[in-house]
């Protein structure tokens, strides 16, 4: 190569090297200032993670948070805005005729998502507006990186949850089942005995969300979609599996002054080649366990509220099937009756 050849790599070299070290362009700075001053703001509005729902036995877990006036019309327009590839789920937004967007999530999940988001406001704590359609169209749908034997060739999309993006709202970040306001608290030590309720075996930081909503800081759980199946390593746990979640053991010890709820979430040793995984999914582990006893009743008391009918709701509107919708009814009035018993 001759001394022009190398003195023009040089300054490519050079211009990539500037570039790469320079500052943020205006657009990133105006977007990190605003995230600066938004956090600022929240971080003197109360924190919460939990509300009375108000009369437990009037709830309507058919609609769920959003109500019936937030559901989305399966037969309406939607539009396809951009694919999402974060998370293991295949996602994408979409714009409906109103203007309301939606994150739609496909896989595993739509259905246990939905019916976990009934079950978790109807105990009082904040919840995703989310949805379940068996289908919906979507005009100017691509084909999907990910997800794409769920979509027909005219844009029916199958099996979906879709999630209200509401105004007004903004996630500041992720919150620790470690680390939080709410440490040693009746609400947070109920939160700790839904997880187990419900199966929710993922139970990593980034699935938890800080949201600013009118003035209050709201603390929930965002992705639930890992329930109603068996907890256990890699290869045992599922997902939205009837018969999993009925023959899995929910109490595992009961002392005089706390409760030990069954969460299998650590690989097997011998396939522990992810030390920080292993580490991480082993204190999963512990989210559900020296629960105190009082603690657990309270919640307990309040699921005991619940009628039979608006638990058959709950996966009704996930999109089970009437035997499956059966089955899950007994299991959890079995669970609710176990916790009431300690």
């Amino acid at each position: 190569m001759g001394s022009k050849g190398r003195l023009y790599i040089t300054a490519l070299l050079m211009l990539f090297m500037l570039s790469a070290s320079s500052p943020a362009q205006p657009k990133d700075q105006e977007k990190n200032r605003d995230k600066a001053e938004m956090q600022e703001i929240a971080a003197h509005l109360p924190a919460v993670i939990w509300r009375d729902p108000g009369e437990v036995a009037s709830l309507n877990l058919l609609y769920g948070a959003g109500g019936k006036e937030h559901a989305p019309d399966p037969n309406g327009n939607f539009v396809f805005v951009k694919e999402d590839m974060k998370g293991t789920s295949p996602k994408f937004d979409v714009k409906d005729d109103q203007g309301i967007e939606w994150k739609v999530k496909l896989g595993r999940e739509p259905k246990s998502e939905t019916a976990a988001s009934r079950l978790m406001w109807a105990a009082g704590y904040f919840v995703d507006e989310d949805y379940y359609l068996q289908q919906f169209k979507v005009t100017g749908m691509p084909k999907l990186q990910r997800g794409a034997n769920f979509v027909s060739a005219d844009g029916t999309v199958h099996v979906a949850r879709l999630k209200r993006k509401v105004k007004g709202t903004k996630k500041l970040g992720a919150w620790s089942w470690f680390e939080n306001p709410f440490l040693n608290t009746q609400e947070f030590n109920g939160l700790r005995v839904m997880m187990a309720l419900l199966n929710n075996w993922d139970l990593k930081e980034i699935n938890n969300a800080i949201e600013v909503t009118g003035e209050e800081r709201r603390y929930l759980v965002t992705d639930l979609g890992a329930s109603f199946g068996k907890t256990g390593a890699t290869a045992a746990r599922s997902k939205s599996v009837l018969q999993d979640y009925v023959s899995s053991k929910f109490v595992e010890k009961v002392t005089p002054e706390s409760v030990d709820l069954v969460m299998n979430s650590r690989p097997f040793v011998a396939l522990a080649i992810n030390l920080p995984n292993y580490a991480t999914r082993s204190r999963m582990e512990s989210i559900t366990k020296h629960i105190p006893r009082a603690d657990t009743k309270w919640l307990a008391q309040r699921l005991s509220q619940l009628s039979e009918e608006q638990l058959r709701d709950c996966f009704r509107a996930g999109g089970y099937t009437p035997e499956e919708v059966e089955g899950y009814t007994r299991a959890v009035q079995k669970r609710i009756a176990e916790l009431n018993q300690l």
